[in-house]
């Protein structure tokens, strides 16, 4: 991934912001050719460096419960617990962290779920599974699309970024609107006229229902990169204690800095859960030191350190997938 230059990175920068950006727009935006760019992106993606998927509001469906589970681990089984986690369909995201747990997961359950069944009878009958601790989220306040680009020194533009999904009613997407998410669902750069040929409806129907439910926010399109493949060195998960009353106020003072991709309030020890990628860990270093310092409420912090994220947006990620493959198919600690 360090081989990667200057070009390439702001290329999958774009990307992060708006995973369907034509390649013009991404070559009018960072000062190169189209062709330079469709040929860079299209090895960037064959390579495994980025995911573009479609995917539906999480409570198309109807209401979930989404929780944040930390997870012990039996030495040497973290990666092997890891790909049992990223094989269940409700399990949203997996990493492999640093810190007092060895693996961060996010469950995304119907409210009617036997928790029970997931949380216990699944998850610690895994091998090597030990202790786990979930935490109830409360509400997302921030989920950002361009922290990719704080490293950049202003050398690549900020296209648009796609629209944050409302509070979408059950039924707002029929068994037609979810083919076309499911055909889209690992390629969200798929071409109407692929999907349409695929689904066997007309082109003109894919680009209408696909448009209109991201305009609705019943959809939304998500692009994963890893951090390292831009360069950045620190990509962090904190909890944070935060004095009751101070909460919003913490959360929107956080929700301004570009370097957080993520906050949500949680019902647990911590009261904030917070996602933050820099560029370098001096940047992390004054992250701490300074911005955490400087912002009244916050009471104390711990962390992890993201080593390896298996899982995001429900699919498993492709620069993950050989190390996970080769952990299931090795013997059980």
């Amino acid at each position: 991934m360090n081989d990667l230059d200057l070009l390439d990175r702001q290329i999958l920068a774009e990307l992060n912001v708006n995973g369907r950006a034509s390649w013009t727009d991404i070559a009018q935006v960072i000062g190169t050719s189209t062709t330079t760019v469709a040929r860079r992106a299209q090895q960037l993606i064959g390579d495994g460096m980025i995911c573009v998927a479609a995917l539906p509001h999480l409570e198309h469906d109807g209401p979930v419960d989404i929780f944040v589970v930390r997870l012990t681990c039996a030495p040497g089984s973290q990666l092997r617990v890891a790909g049992e986690l990223a094989r269940y369909p409700e399990i949203r995201f997996v990493a492999v962290v640093t810190g007092g747990q060895d693996i961060v997961f996010e469950l995304v359950a119907p409210k009617n779920r036997d928790l029970y069944t997931i949380l216990v009878d699944y998850v610690q009958r895994i091998p090597g599974a030990l202790h786990s601790h979930a935490d109830l989220l409360l509400h997302t306040y921030k989920v950002s699309y361009d922290w990719s680009l704080q490293s950049l020194d202003g050398s690549a533009g900020n296209l648009p970024a796609p629209p944050v999904p409302h509070t979408c009613a059950p039924g707002h997407l029929d068994d037609v609107d979810m083919d076309i998410l499911g055909a889209m669902r690992t390629d969200g750069r798929a071409s109407f006229q692929s999907v349409a040929k695929r689904l066997g409806v007309s082109e003109s129907t894919v680009r209408r229902r696909f448009e209109g439910m991201i305009e609705r926010g019943c959809a939304t399109v998500a692009t994963f990169i890893p951090a390292s493949a831009l360069g950045y060195e620190a990509e962090v998960l904190f909890w944070l204690s935060v004095e009751p009353a101070r909460l919003e106020s913490v959360a929107e003072a956080l929700t301004e800095l570009r370097g957080v991709r993520y906050i949500s309030a949680t019902l647990g020890h911590a009261s904030l859960l917070c996602e933050v990628i820099m560029p370098t860990t001096s940047d992390l270093h004054r992250f701490t030191s300074r911005t955490l310092a400087g912002i009244s409420g916050i009471q104390s912090w711990t962390a992890g350190v993201n080593m390896l994220t298996v899982k995001r947006g429900f699919l498993t990620l492709p620069w993950a997938t050989a190390r996970v493959t080769a952990a299931l198919a090795g013997p059980t600690p």
